[in-house]
Order: structure tokens, then C-alpha cells, then sequence
């Protein structure tokens, strides 16, 4: 595989972008080498500027819930581009995306629109604040719902105490009402709202967690935490940025009859353009400015490109009825071709998979939260990532993310995909007992 024109690329850009990339993931900082600079994508797959062509399984992160360029999505954002990319007025378009979202997810009745996930985060927080008039929220270690400094919060010295900032700039007051949780532990969370009874404002998580890898909840998590909540009036918050309209038509919420009192979008509802959004309850979100006294603006919410595209991703979900059973069938084919490679070749690795999404954890150990996932063997994950770039199937370039599949996705991607990575695991297995000997 040549890369020379990547290399030469991301030799010029870290002269100018810090890292040399725009989100630090793709700098390959986890897995060492050359990231490949992408030049186009069509389906299933994506072509860098060096010409080399591979089945994706990153789709941008998720969005390509239909995979690459599709026409549709495609169509919408031309048609749109020509009327104007920004009015900074309202559309029509906003508001038929705003009634898809209100009709697919079943906890939604109204929702505002941003620009991102992190805003869609940090305005849903806020307004838990506010709605509630408490301080505290509780996020989950290994969950990540953005940058806002309250977010970047790491575990304190001990099971009660405040989290402590983990990025400069975020200062200790903000990391203060901030207390973190242990995923899959309910009897912590429990601990943590006695500790700070009559504070916490709201407890935040991914329902299903992404970014420490694909790590499901257990059986009674989510419930318990929605009846915990229930009990001492805070508000739970689902971030289904991820989540949304990739696990299932109404996301990890409906996959897992759980209810939120407050979601947050992005990814799929912007068909591969920045967006973001939060929505709940009508009583809580009409305290959103202007109807409510809690402020928040943007000035490109509600971009006509990236409602164009959003909404044809989101007609299209509507309107096919098999759309999920085929990424399921998708799904599962994939994974027991996995579990039979990994047999195959007397390995014993753990691997998750929740709709389409997944990952293969490099540990033997069953993964149900950050401290099982940050015990991966990180090295071979990181021989094991090059060896499938070099059989032509793009990965995410990390241990601890999901990888994604779309409808574009099919009999001769599965068959690819599982011959290479029956070769990658056997390289990267052998090469171990070279190192050993």
C-alpha cells in the first residue's frame, strides 16, 4: 500500500492545523503511521489520494447510515445549494426535519436544532439545570458527549469525591459539578445521588457507549437508572448522538424501552453535514429561548444544506420497512463470521456488537465499562489495525471506538471483510510469537 501522497499531505498540515487534523482520532495517534487522506467515497467504500481503495467501516463516524454519496442525500443538497446555503431565517425544511424527529423518536415531542453534537450536549445540560434548579450532573467514565469544559472531567481520588479537570483550560470550579459514574454500576450511581441528595440535576450517558468501543448496557441498567431518577427528580439524559437511528428507528430508546426526559441527535440527521440536536418532553423543552428564559442561538442552525440532507436521510428511514432488519442481518452475519475466525484461529478476544455498530476488543475479558475496556491489549490492536488497512478495509483507527456498517453494505463487503481479517489476525498473532522466540 502507498501512501506518499498522504505522507506529503499531512507533512503540510501539521504546519498549519494543530496535529496536522481538524479532531485528534484521525491523527492516528493510537495506532502510529501515516493517516490516509481521503479523496472520494462512493457505497461501501472510500479511495485516498494515493488511489487506494478500501471497504469502510467508519462512515464518517456513523452518519452514513446509507452509505457514501447517496443519491438521494446527494440530490437534496445540490437542489438546496442552489436556492442558497443560509438564510439565517427560519425554513420549511427545519420544521419537517423537526417533525420527523418528534414522529421517529418515541420520547421527543419537541426538539431544538444546532450544529452539533456538543452543542446539542451542552444545551441539554444546561436546560437540566435550569429546569430542575440544581447544579450536579453525572456523566459516565468512558463517555464522551463533547468538549464543553463540564464534560472533560476525570475521576477524582476516590467513589464519592468531584471529578477533576482532564484538558487544560477547564477550570476546577466547572469540574466540580461534575461527578462521574461508574457504566453498568448502578449501585454507584445510586451512592453518588445519596452523597449529593437534592443537587443533581441530571444523569447524562450514551445508552449504548461508543467511545470506549461498543459497550451495551446490562440487563436492568437503563431501567434502573430511569427509575432512580424518577425518585429523586432528575432528569435523565440520553446522548443518542451516536445511537440515534442506527441501533433501531428510535434509537437505543427504542431498542431498550427506556424513556429519556431529554435526547440529544447529530450524525444520521445531517446525512454526513454538521448537526446536532436535543429534544424531550414539551414541558421541559419550553424552556428553551424564546418561548423559555434559557439561552441558546446559533447562527447557522438549521442550514438549509444540512436540513436538506437530513431530511432525506430521514424520509428514507421513514419509509423503509425493512430498513433495520437488513442492517441487523448485516449485522449478525458479520458477527458470527467473526466469532468463527476467531475460533478458527484459537484466539480469545471479546467482541460487542449492538445494531450497526460494533467492536473487537483485543482482551479476553468480558467489557462492561472503561476500566474492562482500557485493560485491551492496545499494541496488537494497533498491528492489527494496519494489517486490515493493508487488506483494504478501513477501520476505525482506535481501540476504543465503534466501528459502523450501512445498507450499502453487503454479501461481497461480508466475504472481503472476514477473508482479511482471517489474514490480519493470523499475521498479527504470528508476528506476536516471532517477538516472543
Amino acid at each position: 500500500m502507498q501512501l506518499s501522497r498522504s505522507r506529503a499531505l499531512f507533512e503540510r498540515a501539521q504546519r498549519v492545523i494543530p496535529g496536522g487534523v481538524n479532531s485528534p482520532v484521525r491523527a492516528f495517534g493510537s495506532v502510529g503511521g501515516t493517516p490516509p487522506f481521503i479523496a472520494q467515497a462512493q457505497g461501501a467504500y472510500i479511495e485516498d489520494v494515493d488511489g487506494n481503495r478500501y471497504i469502510d467501516y467508519v462512515g464518517s463516524w456513523g452518519p452514513m447510515l446509507f452509505g457514501h454519496a447517496d443519491p438521494d442525500v446527494v440530490r437534496a443538497i445540490q437542489e438546496a445549494a442552489a436556492r442558497s446555503p443560509s438564510f439565517g431565517a427560519p425554513t420549511e425544511l427545519e420544521v419537517r426535519v423537526a417533525e420527523l424527529i418528534c414522529e421517529l423518536v418515541p420520547s421527543i415531542e419537541m426538539v431544538r436544532l444546532v450544529n452539533s453534537g456538543t452543542e446539542a450536549t451542552m444545551s441539554a445540560v444546561r436546560l437540566a439545570r435550569a429546569y430542575t434548579g440544581r447544579p450536579k450532573i453525572i456523566k459516565f467514565e468512558g463517555h464522551y458527549h463533547g468538549h464543553a469544559d463540564f464534560f472533560l472531567i476525570a475521576a477524582g481520588s476516590g467513589a464519592l469525591t468531584y471529578g477533576q479537570p482532564n484538558s487544560p483550560g477547564v477550570t476546577p470550579g466547572t469540574a466540580q459539578d461534575t461527578l462521574l459514574a461508574r457504566f453498568n454500576d448502578l449501585q454507584h450511581v445510586e451512592q453518588l445521588v445519596e452523597a449529593n441528595a437534592g443537587e443533581v440535576a441530571a444523569i447524562i450517558l450514551e445508552p449504548v457507549a461508543g467511545n470506549m468501543g461498543c459497550v451495551p448496557p446490562e440487563p436492568g441498567f437503563l431501567e434502573g437508572l430511569r427509575a432512580l431518577c424518577d425518585r429523586h427528580g432528575i432528569l435523565l439524559i440520553f446522548d443518542e448522538v451516536m445511537t440515534g437511528f442506527r441501533v433501531a428507528r428510535g434509537g437505543a430508546q427504542e431498542r431498550y424501552g427506556v424513556l429519556p426526559d431529554l435526547t440529544t441527535l447529530g450524525k444520521v440527521i445531517g446525512g454526513g453535514l454538521p448537526v446536532g440536536a436535543y429534544g424531550g418532553r414539551r414541558e421541559i423543552m419550553e424552556y428553551v429561548a424564546p418561548k423559555g428564559p434559557v439561552y441558546q442561538a446559533g447562527t447557522l442552525s438549521g442550514n438549509p444544506l444540512a436540513m436538506a440532507a437530513g431530511y432525506a436521510v430521514l424520509r428514507k428511514i421513514a419509509d423503509t420497512p425493512d430498513l433495520y432488519e437488513r442492517l441487523e442481518r448485516f449485522g449478525a452475519a458479520l458477527e458470527e463470521g467473526v466469532r468463527e475466525n476467531l475460533k478458527g484461529l484459537g484466539l480469545d478476544l471479546y467482541f460487542t456488537r449492538v445494531g450497526a455498530m460494533a467492536t473487537l476488543f483485543f482482551t479476553s475479558e468480558r467489557v462492561v465499562d472503561y476500566e474492562t475496556a482500557r485493560r485491551c491489549d492496545t499494541r496488537r490492536f494497533a498491528r492489527y489495525f494496519h494489517a486490515m488497512l493493508e487488506e483494504g478495509i478501513y477501520l476505525p483507527p482506535s481501540q476504543f471506538e465503534a466501528f459502523f456498517f450501512s445498507t450499502a453494505h453487503g454479501e461481497r463487503e461480508l466475504e472481503q471483510t472476514l477473508s482479511a481479517q482471517r489474514r490480519a489476525l493470523a499475521r498479527v498473532f504470528a508476528d506476536d510469537g516471532d517477538d516472543a522466540a
